[in-house]
């Protein structure tokens, strides 16, 4: 069996990781910081980027991957893949740019990352109770 879809949203959400990590490397070397951070309020701010990242996007890719394993219709995972990297693009931007402070792209990515995730939660409960019901 293969997830084609989720393989492709994976691949993309894998490399806005590489991106983030790059940030927070840059910040590391110029701080010669190997662990924590400084009080460098962008240096945070990039951490944090990364780490929300891979606190959300792990279950979100597990969770379409199962959706797309267990037939739910290849749209359905296709546009809540892109809600989801649409909104990890918008929170990693938001973070960065307000030097962790409140901007419109934090808010609308972690709405967006919930919105997939949600859907997605609902979306199996659906699938799994039509099918086993």
């Amino acid at each position: 069996m293969i997830v084609p879809v989720t393989g492709v949203f994976a691949a993309v959400i894998g490399l806005l990781l590489l991106v983030l990590s790059v940030h927070v490397v840059r910040f590391r070397l110029k701080y010669k910081k190997g662990m924590g951070v400084t009080d460098d309020r962008d240096f945070e701010a990039a951490v944090r980027a990364q780490a929300n990242l891979v606190e959300y996007a792990p279950t979100a890719l597990i969770m379409l991957a199962i959706a797309e394993l267990n037939g739910v219709a290849s749209g359905w995972v296709y546009w809540i893949g892109m809600v989801l990297v649409v909104g990890r693009i918008l929170h990693a931007w938001g973070m960065i740019n307000s030097s962790g402070g409140t901007h419109w792209g934090r808010f609308f990515g972690i709405i967006l990352t919930w919105l997939a995730i949600l859907v997605t939660a609902l979306l199996l409960f659906w699938n799994v109770w039509s099918v086993y019901g």
